[in-house]
C-alpha cells in the first residue's frame, strides 16, 4: 500500500498553534515569505525555525541543571533531635524508611525516571530526525506525544517539598525548609518542557521514503 501523501504534496501547511491546514501557495512563490494563520494569526512555517538548535541547546542546559538538582540538597528537615539535609535520592529513601513507600515510589518516578526518560527520548528523536531516519516513524511520533503528556508531572517533587513545608509549619517541634536543589530541579523541568515545545514533530516524518 502506498504511503499517505505529504502536506506539501497536497499544497498545505499546518499551523503549529491551532492546527489549521492552510494553503502553501505563498511559500511556493517565495520560500522566505512571512504568512500568518488566518484563524489565530500565528506565523506559518513549514517547519519551526531553528528547531534542532533550540531543542539541543535547551536539552543540554536541562541536563546540566539536572546534575546539581541531584547533588545539592532539596529539603532540610529540623526537629528537636536532628537536622537533615536531603537530596532527591536520600529523600526517597527517608520516605520509604519512615513508612511512606507509595509516596517514595511516586517521588522517585517523577524526579528520577521521568527526567531521564525525557532526556533519552528527546535525544533519540533529535538524532534520528537529523539523520532523516525512516525507522519506526509512528512509534517516534507517539514517543513525542508521551513526552508532552508527562512533562507537567515532572514538577511533582517541587510540589511535595512545598506541601511538606506548608504542613510542617503547623508543628511547633519540627520544621521543613526548601534548599537550593529545588531551584535546579525546577529549572530542569522548565527547560525540558521548553525543549519538547521547541522540537517540531513534523521533522520526524521528513525521513520517510516516498520513492515508489
Amino acid at each position: 500500500m502506498n504511503a499517505l501523501p505529504r502536506a506539501t504534496e497536497l499544497g498545505l501547511v499546518g499551523c503549529h498553534v491551532c492546527g489549521l491546514a492552510c494553503s502553501d501557495a505563498p511559500f511556493r512563490r517565495d520560500p522566505e515569505a512571512r504568512v500568518a494563520c488566518p484563524r489565530c494569526g500565528s506565523a506559518l512555517h513549514r517547519r519551526k525555525p531553528a528547531s534542532y538548535r533550540r531543542t539541543w541547546a535547551l536539552l543540554i542546559a536541562a541536563f546540566i541543571m539536572y546534575i546539581p538538582a541531584n547533588v545539592v540538597p532539596i529539603m532540610r528537615t529540623a526537629s528537636l533531635n536532628e537536622i537533615d539535609n536531603n537530596t532527591i535520592l536520600s529523600g526517597v529513601v527517608e520516605l520509604w524508611v519512615k513508612g511512606s513507600p507509595d509516596l517514595a515510589v511516586i517521588v522517585f518516578v517523577a524526579s528520577i525516571v521521568v527526567p531521564m526518560l525525557k532526556f533519552f527520548t528527546l535525544g533519540t528523536l533529535l538524532v534520528s530526525s537529523q539523520r532523516r531516519s525512516d525507522w519506526a516513524l509512528p512509534q517516534r511520533a507517539r514517543l513525542y506525544r508521551l513526552v508532552e503528556l508527562i512533562g507537567y508531572w515532572s514538577m511533582l517533587d517541587v510540589f511535595v517539598v512545598s506541601l511538606l513545608t506548608a504542613l510542617v509549619r503547623f508543628n511547633v517541634l519540627s520544621r521543613v525548609e526548601p534548599l537550593p536543589g529545588v531551584i535546579f530541579f525546577g529549572l530542569t523541568v522548565v527547560l525540558t518542557m521548553l525543549a519538547s515545545m521547541s522540537f517540531d514533530p513534523r521533522l520526524i516524518w521528513d525521513g520517510r521514503d516516498t520513492d515508489d
